[in-house]
């Protein structure tokens, strides 16, 4: 298949148009490889590894959702040097599907907000609210283990942002709209005082990987598994 066919068929999933002010210039076709495309492949991050392992699977696009080039490059070394150099010498394309697949229809926050059986959803500018119908094991079970924050969590009306979403305005923004309990990610302080609903944390990568695992699903591509390492101290 070209590789612009492939480039029309996301932006059809996640039109450009969706993605926020800070992602102008950082999503879409970042690095450039073969034209014609016979093997795609989808990943969360475009990792070192990940590149690795599309080069095994015989990939010629890989599919991601946070770009690896965020801040502008002066200079090409360390990690960046050797993720470039893996993609460019087997001409593998990078594809970036960002905020404009966080609020995408069937995207990140839809993914998510089916796997927690949401029902009676609102939109928001970034993210879902719905009634959840599961007890917090039953979230921690599917998210891995939970922070909670400004007491016992109420699922009645609850809000999901994937990925860093406790931000100040969002969480009003999800107040106002009946929200009782938020979840998201990377949780600061000073949020963390300012709410007025409890919080619930998981980690981004539980939180954005499922979205990007369904997308390589529903277009019968592959998926690169690549979590950060964690481990749990006792």
């Amino acid at each position: 298949m070209d590789r612009a066919e492939i480039v029309r068929m996301l932006e059809e999933i996640a039109p450009p148009l969706l993605a926020l002010d800070f992602d102008v210039g950082r999503t879409g076709l970042i690095v450039e490889g073969s034209t014609k495309v016979k093997k795609v492949c989808c990943a969360l991050d475009a990792t070192v590894n990940v590149a690795k392992r599309a080069v095994d699977l015989g990939v010629d696009m890989l599919v991601v959702h946070h770009t690896p080039l965020f801040t502008p490059v002066t200079s090409v070394t360390g990690e960046n040097a050797r993720l470039l150099g893996v993609l460019l010498s087997n001409e593998i394309n990078l594809y970036v599907m960002h905020t404009n697949f966080d609020r995408a229809g069937s995207g990140i926050n839809d993914t998510l907000a089916d796997m927690l059986c949401l029902s009676s959803r609102v939109q928001m500018s970034l993210g879902v609210i719905g009634n959840c119908p599961m007890s917090l094991n039953e979230v921690s079970n599917i998210l891995g283990p939970l922070r909670v924050y400004g007491g016992i969590p109420d699922f009645s009306f609850l809000a999901i942002v994937g990925g860093s979403g406790f931000s100040l305005d969002l969480i009003e923004e999800a107040c106002s709209l009946g929200a009782t309990s938020f979840l998201s990610s990377e949780l600061k302080h000073s949020v963390i005082r300012s709410s007025h609903i409890p919080l619930l944390e998981s980690t981004h990568y539980a939180l954005e990987n499922p979205g990007m695992r369904s997308l390589s699903e529903r277009m019968g591509w592959e998926f690169i598994d690549d979590p950060p390492s964690l481990s749990m101290a006792i």
